[in-house]
């Protein structure tokens, strides 16, 4: 049994120490101190090593010390935290149990969460442990789950993280700016855009809306930042003017998706709640310090993304308007950062997550990032951490990369210990961790205490509504002592719409809750009233259809237009495309009761079923004769842009296809030429020999006339007969035979090599004319128009829609679209 430290501030119990070659767990305790979490920790290991366990009694440690702490709960798992039964009591542990794993071990709900209730008491009591304990840790924090997107917990309000943040946009421009960023790329990941959050023309537009409103103190909302993409409260953005950068039409479309976000069931989870205040996350409005806990299972990733982003730069606005301190001020728990923090790529959280390893120390905000995939995490964003806990790991290549990591880290303490880590790791059991601390002398092994929470595993979001019942119930008290104000004892009459043809289909476009969030300046006492106008949404399909190019695609078109004219004539060019309207039509007029409303008279071209007719076969007719697809094409190569193939891909594909019969070309031009250069180098090959032969010959006549000559002038001496001079005569005139035969084929030689060097010209000349042909072939693509015939435009709906405008006496319009 491991005695109990005495408490004491500052100082977590987290274990004790192991022996490894004898596997026991020693008495001596592991006592980590709280200021060295100021330099971030890092927790890594596979499922089943412990590491939740490790983390949720580091966790512990912190509440008894008072720390708030914000904890990011992807899977479910730290929702556990809020599981504390000070009596351990088997009815406690009954209510929670996971009835599957009691059916595995083949027992009653009630015989598990008896034994269950025994392990707890008794795991606890190992490590010298008491209820008494668990009590000091219940009433030391508050917990709160926080379920961003639903009300099974308590909801959070994200509304904050778009206000003024009150800081000066001169004096940390740069911070600001980087805030901007990240909370750009969460919202257009929300709308599931793939355009680049930096370079795009909507994520620039995004991020000046911010620049502009937080310059002036402002703060931004949804509805304003929607309607500031319809109506930008600035003429130009770089050198451009703001139609010529991004023109309405296609604004407009930007304005609907985040409409279309904003007006789901759903996204309304999201407006509601706690304020997304860090103050107000790690305090209570008593005061009392809290563990917010986010979870975060229920969402979809890039739903995930965009809170995560949101509360890191909300963090990092907070943290920085803090004094600087070296005690551990609060805590930023991330249970799992794949994916949040990859080595390479750039996702929204990864900036704010760096920020926070660099920049947090000087604020006392201690980081503990985990995971259980230690393979794509940035670990030279993690040499900061002063802390590793290195649990069991699943294969050698986890263990290189964490051990690569962990160097990384220990050099940048500029440490020089000599530890043989990998064959610690290698050796680790469950529960058993090597603790890296740069504050320490030398790394220790040890185990983790027992848990003073139940550690039941992932918690579903109706058991997190359950757990958070009463606090949902006393935030609902809270907010109904306000609900008797404001009221309006002047409400103007309700207006009704006209009467029209009940074959008529007619929908209703939601409103701005209050004149003001339109993005203009309307004072409703000066004149403005809220006025209904009508206008036609025609829906269409149009199929763009061609054999021999293997085109066969459906386009949805959706116009807004305003009425036709007395003669009946839409203006279809002055018309905008929408998208996914659906959902921003209502049955019922939308819009706040304490505002005058009135509806425009419907015209007579739109009054009757009959007309509204006309109008469909007037877009039908206007679809067939302005509607095209408009495909690249090549002829000779017969290839053709297929669907979804972006020109860029498509020339990419010209230039292989065209490099791939050039090769051809080439390689039949080159061996029609190998076939001349064979027969020239065999010409030249017998040429060298006859040259080597002839070269020989004159060697040998020349040696042959020395040796004559010799003769020669021997026999005078010897006084023999004359025939002597004959000979060197004959042999003269041999060797002149032989050199005159060694130039004849020294010449027919250079002749050859220049025949050679022809060829070679000529080869390139061909080749030459070879690469241009194929350039301009390659650089030959054409545009082809490939329009619907008449039986393929499919005029499918014609609605009359009721388009909300800000109205004033002179008869200016704002529009007031939600």
């Amino acid at each position: 049994m491991v005695q109990l430290p005495p408490e004491k501030l500052g100082s977590f119990y987290l274990g004790a120490k192991f022996d490894q070659s004898t596997k026991e767990i020693s008495t001596e305790s592991i006592n980590y101190d709280s200021r060295d979490l100021t330099t971030h920790a890092v927790c890594v290991g596979m499922t089943g090593s412990g590491k939740t366990g490790l983390c949720i009694g580091l966790l512990e440690e912190a509440a008894i010390d008072k720390v708030p702490a914000i904890i990011i709960d992807p899977k479910g798992d730290m929702t556990n935290l809020c599981l504390q039964f000070d009596g351990l009591k088997i009815k406690d542990f009954q209510k929670w149990i996971n009835p599957d794993d009691a059916g595995r071990k083949g027992m009653s709900p009630a015989d598990y969460a008896k034994a269950t209730a025994k392990k707890w008491k008794d795991g606890l009591a190992s490590w010298g442990q008491s209820a008494e304990r668990i009590s000091m840790l219940k009433n030391a924090v508050d917990y709160t789950i926080f379920t961003p997107g639903s009300d099974s917990g308590v909801p959070i309000n994200i509304m904050g993280s778009f206000a003024f943040p009150g800081i000066d946009f001169e004096s940390d421009s740069e911070m600001l700016r980087e805030r901007i960023q990240g909370m750009v790329a969460a919202l257009m990941g929300m709308i599931q855009s793939k355009e680049d959050p930096v370079r795009s023309r909507e994520g620039i537009l995004l991020a000046n809306l911010f620049e502009h409103y937080w310059k002036k103190g402002e703060d931004l909302d949804l509805t304003k930042m929607i309607q500031g993409i319809q109506n930008p409260p600035f003429s130009q953005l770089g050198v451009f003017d703001i139609e010529t950068f991004f023109p309405q039409k296609d604004r407009f479309d930007l304005a609907m998706e985040f409409n279309t976000l904003v007006a789901s069931p759903q996204f309304q989870y999201w407006l509601q709640g706690e304020a997304l205040e860090i103050d107000k996350i790690y305090f209570t409005p008593e005061g009392k310090p809290r563990h917010s806990i986010f979870y975060i299972a229920h969402l979809s990733e890039s739903e995930r993304m965009f809170f995560v982003t949101l509360l890191l730069n909300s963090l990092i606005t907070w943290m920085r308007s803090q004094s600087g301190t070296t005690s551990l001020r609060s805590m930023l728990y991330f249970d799992e950062i794949f994916g949040y923090f990859p080595p390479t790529a750039e996702p929204p959280s990864k900036k704010p997550l760096l920020t926070i390893l660099k920049q947090a120390r000087a604020y006392g905000v201690g980081a503990v990032l985990v995971t259980q995939n230690p393979v794509d995490i940035d670990y030279k964003g993690l040499s900061n951490a002063g802390t590793w806990f290195i649990g069991k790991l699943q294969t050698e290549r986890d263990k290189k990369r964490v051990l690569d990591g962990l160097s990384g880290a220990i050099a940048e303490a500029g440490n020089d210990i000599k530890v043989d880590y990998s064959k610690i790791i290698s050796s680790l059991s469950s529960r058993v961790f090597l603790m890296h601390n740069v504050h320490d002398g030398a790394p220790v092994v040890y185990h983790t205490r027992w848990a003073m929470s139940y550690l039941r595993g992932p918690l579903t979001r109706p058991q997190v509504k359950e757990l958070m019942a009463d606090k949902r119930a006393k935030r609902k008290t809270e907010s109904s002592i306000f609900e008797d104000q404001d009221i309006d004892l002047t409400k103007p009459e309700k207006a009704f719409p006209p009467s029209i043809d009940p074959k008529i289909q007619q929908r209703f476009f939601g409103v701005w809750k209050s004149a003001s969030e339109a993005g203009t300046e309307i004072d409703l006492s000066s004149g403005y009233e809220l006025k209904y106008i009508p206008m036609t949404l025609t829906s269409a399909k149009v199929r763009f259809y061609n054999q021999k190019r293997s085109v066969d695609i459906v386009k949805n078109i959706s116009m807004l237009s305003e009425a036709p004219d007395d003669f009946g004539r839409t203006e279809w060019t002055q018309s905008r495309k929408i998208k996914n309207w659906e959902k921003a039509l209502n049955s019922e007029p939308d819009h706040p009761d304490n505002i005058p409303v009135s509806f425009d008279s419907i015209p007579g071209s739109l009054n009757t079923a009959k007309e509204l007719d006309k109008v469909k076969k007037d877009f039908s007719d206007w679809l067939y004769q302005s509607q095209v697809h408009t495909i690249q094409e090549h002829d000779k190569l017969e290839l053709f842009q297929n669907g979804g193939e972006s020109l860029e891909a498509f020339k990419l594909r010209v230039q292989l296809a065209a490099r791939e019969l050039r090769d051809d070309e080439m390689d039949k031009l080159n061996e029609s030429f190998d076939k001349k250069y064979d027969r020239i180098a065999d010409k030249i090959r017998k040429e060298e020999q006859d040259i080597e032969e002839a070269e020989q010959e004159v060697r040998d006549r020349r040696n042959a006339e020395m040796i004559g000559m010799a003769e020669t002038i021997f026999s005078v001496f010897v006084k023999r007969r004359s025939r002597s001079f004959s000979s060197t005569a004959t042999k003269s005139r041999m060797k002149r035979k032989a050199k005159q035969k060694l130039e004849e084929v020294e010449e027919d030689m250079e002749a050859l090599q220049l025949d050679y060097r022809e060829l070679e010209d000529m080869h390139q000349e061909k080749m030459e004319a070879l690469t241009e042909k194929w350039d301009e072939i390659t650089s030959n693509i054409s545009e082809i128009e490939i329009k619907p015939r008449r039986t393929d435009v499919k005029v499918e709906q014609v609605i009359l829609v009721w388009h909300p405008f800000w109205v004033s006496k002179t008869g200016d319009k704002v529009s007031a679209l939600r």
